[in-house]
């Protein structure tokens, strides 16, 4: 198989107990079809995505090769050191170890948490928890409230008071006991594990984060109304374990800003691009997440690191020596580590935004 060049991937979108996805097909150019229960879009993905009553669409979440039954997945296993590159795979074997996705919440998501590397391990034997991280892209009204994101717990909650709240089922009280922050384009919050969260009607975000689906859940009902299945709220842990993973230290509201908001860097701003860093490896070893807003030519080199990219809008041409693709907003690419060195070449009157993803640090 040639590794020289990006590989073009067909879109993953997967099935999640909330509503939304229209502003993802906008992205797509595609017309208005109004929200669904597909409100999440998988990049370079090789993650299965994990849905109760859904297990027979065992490939749901899985980036196949433009074009082909080839998921991204067999592709790596067959060709793991060529595609990732050989540090990477001595040190993580033949996964990304990361998972990227678009979210366009049309209601908000169920309170939840992820585990930490150290719980995934001793919970589910993972040796990836679901640290991951937010840069918003948008938003919507949604009944009159503007986009927000609840995220970690106040000071003075208990697990013993937090097993009391879930099991009433008070759900006022459970966001109360989360701090609340507007969100506004180009912000990023990075959430680690443990941390609890929702994400509130009306965003639009890109996410990267570790790649698995572990999602604790404390909402029996999501505010539209579905019951959620009692596996999809523990994920097979019980309901007394399912506390593990939550971390109970509570925080300032001031400290947690500051502590969680990560402002971006910039790394390079030329004649016809602007190159900035959104989450890097001095926030967390899990991943790294460039944003390049592109109105002539961009020049790229992996230098032996894969990444994956996400056009958000735009229109234009991606081409190295052995390859020439063109692009338009909801396009990605998987880039081999050691992929020749390729242009991104944006349309005068249609000027590009791209993310370059990245994996674990090696």
């Amino acid at each position: 198989m040639k590794t020289d060049y990006p590989v073009k991937l067909s879109s993953a979108r997967a099935w999640r107990t909330y509503v939304g996805g229209s502003q993802i097909d906008k992205i797509h150019g595609i017309p208005e079809r109004g929200d669904s229960q597909f409100p999440e879009e998988w990049i370079i993905s090789t993650v299965i995505a994990r849905n109760s009553g859904r297990e027979a669409f065992s490939n749901e979440g899985l980036n196949f090769v433009d074009g082909t039954n080839i998921s991204l997945k067999s592709l790596i296993e067959s060709y793991p050191c060529k595609l990732l590159g050989n540090e990477h795979y001595r040190k993580y074997g033949a996964v990304p170890g990361v998972l990227i996705k678009i979210i366009d919440a049309g209601e908000r998501l169920t309170i939840q948490a992820h585990p930490t590397k150290q719980k995934a391990m001793e919970l589910f034997g993972s040796p990836f928890g679901k640290t991951e991280c937010w840069h918003i892209l948008g938003g919507r009204d949604v009944h009159g409230e503007k986009p927000c994101i609840f995220m970690g717990f106040k000071e003075g909650i208990s697990r013993e008071k937090w097993q009391d709240i879930f099991r009433r089922q008070d759900i006022p009280s459970m966001l109360d006991c989360l701090h609340r922050f507007d969100v506004h384009p180009g912000e990023t919050y990075l959430i680690h594990g443990g941390v609890p969260h929702a994400i509130g009607a009306g965003c639009l975000l890109i996410e990267i984060q570790e790649p698995t689906d572990y999602t604790i859940r404390t909402e029996r009902v999501t505010p539209a109304g579905l019951n959620i299945d009692e596996f999809m709220l523990h994920q097979g842990l019980g309901f007394e374990k399912m506390f593990d993973v939550f971390d109970y230290a509570g925080i300032e509201e001031k400290i947690a800003k500051e502590r969680w908001c990560i402002p971006p860097v910039v790394l390079q701003s030329g004649s016809g691009y602007h190159l900035s860093q959104v989450v890097g490896y001095d926030n967390t070893s899990c991943f790294r997440l460039l944003r390049c807003d592109i109105t002539e030519t961009f020049s790229y080199s992996p230098d032996e690191h894969f990444c994956g990219l996400y056009f958000l809008k735009g229109k234009g041409e991606v081409i190295s020596k052995n390859a020439h693709f063109k692009f338009r907003g909801g396009d990605q690419f998987f880039v081999p580590a050691y992929a020749a060195p390729f242009n991104i070449i944006a349309e005068p009157e249609n000027p590009a935004t791209v993310f370059f993803c990245y994996g674990p640090e090696i």
